[in-house]
């Protein structure tokens, strides 16, 4: 993904008169693949190295005044050790037909994060909550609310978190965060918001703050129920709330890292796509290139072109092919 990425971002670039300086990682980080055939040992030095040298590298970056990551494959327990330290939500705006709910997934505490200790035949996982960090987390999601839906924000804020488990703590929390923002938050069971949905469905505009174990499983339902979108066709960004990096957004594919299938030519480079349009017409000064590309993927679609999982017969490179070939600049739109 790394060279779909570079080469349709360069092309995005040519058609804008944009030269972009791509910067790869000088280090090959690790996926829970190439990881597999190692002992328990050499994963936990792995995982703690890949870490350590993902979050300088972040870091480093952020420190040059650079605005975005396009991240392809690294082992997952390295990558939330990083969003642990940096302060990472996932935010993801999904359009329905009849609504839209903004998702930020919480990636900066809960199960996904913490360490690990070892006893022979036992694995103890530590890891916490804090007022500070919610606090952060909610104040963001308002503050992203806001910015999508200017003429009033959200209709509905939920919390999606097994809050049960935490000895009243979250909901003491979340009703000071109530207060101090204004604003109605409603703290509810993982299941209580599936249940709902189910039933009741979503006004115009929600809000959910959700913890990653939660939302982890549940984004790829809600891009099925409200967006009819397929993972592999969309790319997600993570904020870092930690002040060393607040500038820093890293993109990623929805689908994840697809490193089982590296080597093949066989993973759907949709995502991909559509990230590097984003980053060239946001951080890049490429206007209309979100345009360019969505009207490009129309057109190589309308000719049967596209990959195994979406019924098609073309490859990777094939269907990147396809892309660049019919990729044009986009005017602007003419004023009504």
């Amino acid at each position: 993904m790394a060279e779909v990425f570079e080469r349709v971002l360069r092309r995005l670039g040519e058609l804008h008169a944009v030269e972009f300086d791509v910067v790869r990682s000088p280090r090959a980080y690790h996926s829970y693949v190439s990881l597999r055939a190692e002992s328990v040992e050499r994963i936990r030095r792995h995982t703690q190295e890949d870490a350590e040298h993902y979050e300088h590298f972040c870091r480093t970056l952020a420190a040059r005044g650079t605005e975005a990551v396009f991240r392809t494959a690294i082992n997952a327990q390295s990558l939330y050790l990083v969003r642990q330290r940096l302060r990472a939500v996932k935010v993801d705006l999904i359009d329905g037909q009849d609504s839209s709910l903004l998702l930020v997934r919480d990636e900066a505490q809960g199960f996904y994060t913490g360490e690990n200790s070892h006893t022979p035949g036992v694995v103890t996982r530590t890891m916490e909550f804090s007022r500070e960090i919610t606090g952060e987390i909610v104040a963001f999601a308002l503050r992203r609310a806001r910015r999508h839906w200017p003429d009033g924000g959200a209709d509905q804020v939920l919390m999606a978190y097994k809050f049960h488990l935490l000895d009243g703590a979250l909901d003491e929390w979340v009703t000071a965060l109530s207060r101090r923002h204004g604003v109605d938050i409603r703290l509810c069971q993982p299941d209580t918001v599936n249940r709902n949905l189910i039933e009741q469905g979503l006004p115009a505009r929600t809000l959910v703050i959700a913890s990653n174990e939660w939302a982890d499983i549940m984004h790829v339902v809600l891009l099925d129920k409200l967006g009819g979108e397929r993972q592999e066709n969309r790319f997600t960004e993570n904020a870092h709330l930690h002040p060393a990096v607040s500038g820093l957004v890293e993109y990623q594919t929805v689908h994840g890292s697809a490193d089982d299938l590296a080597g093949r030519d066989t993973v759907n480079p949709v995502a991909t796509v559509r990230a590097a349009a984003a980053i060239a017409q946001r951080h890049g000064g490429c206007a209309n290139a979100v345009r360019t590309v969505e009207r490009a993927l129309d057109t190589i679609w309308s000719e049967g072109a596209a990959t195994a999982d979406a019924g098609g017969q073309h490859s990777t490179t094939a269907l990147v092919e396809a892309l660049l070939d019919v990729l044009e600049p986009q005017a602007e739109p003419v004023p009504g």
